[in-house]
């Protein structure tokens, strides 16, 4: 058995790195990689499930062609060739943003850049801008500190208040809980914000649970009594804060009655909780990415984050504002979430994008031209993107569909052509991280099986079928050699004399620039040099209010429960990354139906029992769903995970609507009420 080190390159907070074990050309062994700080000790069941993933029957291994219904296998001489007519068709016949390019986060990696440039060459396309995951955090963030950057992952141990509001990492950043058990075990408070009771949770101080989409109003309830106390650091905030006056008198018009009315927390909790913060130092919030999608995700970010800045915990060890770190991403030539916008000036062949928030309606909205043709890869938007019959209306009015995939997902079986993807073991690439400070090399440690080909192979082959200039071809397409490839990685880290292949090889490296205690320096990069509290760029760009304000959702319970009383979640869980690695044995083992939680207490009022189907509805859309009683789920809440397949019946973005959020044009999945009765 032969070993090579490589990381993770999902859609995930850890970015793991592994040793992997290879025996006969196949995958056979994952283990931890200890020289990795952030993620030194077990791999997650998703990582571990690579052995089935990988070598997995299930896998599209050849050229599939729709025909009749039926998927064929055809060659690749031939869909090259099928592919090459319909792009030169739709392109002379309507205009090459007849056709739209959709990629999102499947799997990460600089040679995702091959796309772009395959499309620049070809002359442009329909692209989509925003993102399902981060970017109303991303940008309240940027906008307030100036960048997106924290303290390394295991300066948690440092930390003498943990809050975790809103994210779950004992489930989905089960490395986190190493350094905050330490910390646990020097003394540290640990105080969770979440309206679920999740495995993270357990390990609490504190819970509190508010109703969805009130978490604004709660940090600024939190924040008045700080400021009543005189908890706040008043040093710190005269030195490098912006706004605060604005900010405290903003915060005399509210009641803390109504707020504990409007959030569901009680006041002595909110007391308590502002005690902590007030009394214990350092503290480190961390705070995940379901807080922000909602239609108020962004003015929902900056309140929270409003609760690190009033007491002075940035800029030093232990004390941190722990939301995304981008000190990993030293290729990108824009950080995000600038990236994620529409900018027709600095990507002129790119100059029509949709949104992906709104993709299903926007998709039917384009005219001038009308889409004609949609490239898929890297992504499952037919499960993963808003309001799902929308999109499948969308996708199914298109007159061709090409999907690069791996496995047959919702989206694939939409396609009139599907093309073999690569895993993660098949190709070689540099990866970064938004959680941990490394550049990672993901290495190639086998060869593709089948005929599986990586994306810059298909984008090589087919603009030579395209009759591109083999010049243009040559210098913005790496030719399908393991060499090209590795000389291709190589022009991007000679721009840094810290990274070495040879170094890549043995392990992770940690990145040129990279900060064991962010902002130590209290330099923040906003107009004013400061963190602003009081963001005149935030109105500006988005309309919100300079200072961070409560907004109610377009649709959530506080608004009055109308036909629908019910607020329906759809986080993460341990079993799947989205809509990956739920179709795979080894998961389906541990969860082989989806599962609808409900308190037993909702339940009842309906006549329904343990574990009885129901149908779950809206005015969107309805699907049916077997019920799992949880007595620690707030009452009028129901959860359904995300990632569930149409094909499983269960994909909760059949319920949801387009919508983006206040700021940073992300998806505000959560803004989301239903009904839920017992089906017969």
């Amino acid at each position: 058995m032969t070993e090579y080190t490589t990381a993770c390159p999902r859609n995930c907070y850890s970015t793991c790195s592994f040793r992997v074990g290879v025996d006969k050309g196949k995958v056979v062994r994952i283990d931890p990689l200890p020289s990795n700080r952030a993620t030194p000790e077990g791999i997650c069941l998703k990582g571990l499930s690579y052995l089935e993933r990988a070598n997995s029957e299930q896998r599209i291994l050849f050229p599939m062609q729709k025909r009749q219904g039926r998927f064929e296998r055809i060659t690749w001489e031939k869909a090259l060739g099928l592919i090459a007519q319909k792009l030169t068709f739709f392109k002379e016949n309507y205009g090459s943003h007849s056709i739209m390019f959709y990629a999102a986060s499947g799997m990460s990696g600089l040679l995702n850049e091959v796309s772009s440039s395959f499309w620049r060459l070809f002359g442009g396309a329909t692209t989509v801008y925003g993102n399902l995951c981060w970017p109303a955090g991303l940008e309240a963030t940027r906008l307030t500190l100036g960048e997106n950057k924290h303290n390394a992952p295991w300066d948690v141990e440092e930390a003498k208040l943990i809050v975790i509001w809103g994210k779950n990492p004992a489930e989905c950043n089960i490395q986190q809980m190493i350094p905050i058990e330490k910390a646990q075990r020097k003394g540290a408070k640990l105080v969770v914000i979440d309206p679920r009771r999740t495995p993270s949770s357990e390990r609490a101080d504190l819970l509190l649970q508010p109703i969805p989409g009130t978490d604004g109003i709660l940090a600024l309830a939190i924040a008045k009594i700080l400021v009543e106390k005189r908890y706040h650091d008043e040093t710190f905030l005269k030195e490098h804060v912006l706004g605060f006056p604005e900010f405290a008198e903003s915060l005399n018009s509210l009641e803390l009655e109504s707020a504990s009315s409007t959030c569901g927390i009680p006041l002595d909790l909110m007391y308590e909780v502002a005690e902590l913060m007030g009394t214990i130092q350092p503290m480190t919030l961390m705070a995940g990415y379901g807080v922000q999608r909602y239609t108020n995700g962004g003015q929902t970010t900056r309140c929270i984050l409003a609760l690190s800045i009033l007491t002075g915990n940035i800029g030093k060890a232990g004390a941190c504002w722990q939301y995304a770190n981008l000190k990993s991403y030293v290729f990108d030539a824009i950080k995000e979430p600038e990236s994620y916008f529409p900018d027709p000036d600095r990507d002129s062949p790119f100059r029509r994008s949709i949104s992906t928030a709104l993709l299903g309606e926007q998709m039917l909205e384009t005219h001038s031209p009308e889409l004609k043709m949609a490239w898929v890869e890297r992504g499952n938007p037919l499960t993963q993107n808003p309001d799902t019959n929308v999109v499948l209306e969308a996708f199914r009015k298109l007159e061709f569909r090409v999907v690069v995939e791996q496995f047959m997902t919702d989206t694939a079986l939409e396609a009139d052509l599907v093309l073999p993807a690569k895993s993660m073991f098949e190709q070689s690439d540099i990866i970064g991280s938004y959680w941990n400070p490394y550049v990672q090399l993901k290495q190639k440690v086998v060869d593709p099986p089948g005929e599986v080909k990586p994306e810059s192979e298909i984008y090589y082959l087919l603009a030579g079928k395209l009759g591109f200039d083999p010049e243009a071809i040559r210098s913005h397409l790496p030719e399908p050699t393991d060499e090209a490839i590795n000389q291709w990685i190589n022009g991007y880290l000679d721009r840094y004399p810290e990274l070495h292949m040879d170094d890549l090889r043995e392990g992770p490296v940690l990145a040129p620039g990279w900060e064991e205690v962010a902002f130590a320096d209290v330099n923040f990069p906003t107009p004013s040099g400061k963190i602003e509290l009081l963001s005149e760029s935030a109105h500006a760009r988005w309309g919100v209010n300079l200072l961070p304000t409560y907004e109610p959702l377009d649709e959530g319970q506080s608004e009055g429960h109308g036909n629908f009383p019910l607020s329906l979640m759809s986080p993460n869980n341990k079993n799947r990354i989205h809509s990956q690695f739920g179709n795979l044995d080894v998961i389906k083992d541990l969860e082989p139906i989806p599962l609808m939680k409900m308190n037993p207490g909702d339940a009842k009022k309906r006549l329904i029992g343990e574990g009885e189907k129901v149908r779950v509805f809206n005015e969107r859309g309805e699907l049916f769903i077997q019920v799992c009683f949880d007595y620690s789920l707030r009452p009028g809440n129901v959860v359904i995970s995300n990632g569930y397949w149409n094909s499983e019946g269960a994909n909760p973005n059949l319920l949801s609507k387009g919508r983006e959020t206040d700021m940073g044009h992300g998806s505000a999945f959560h803004d989301n009420l239903v009904e839920v009765e017992k089906h017969s």
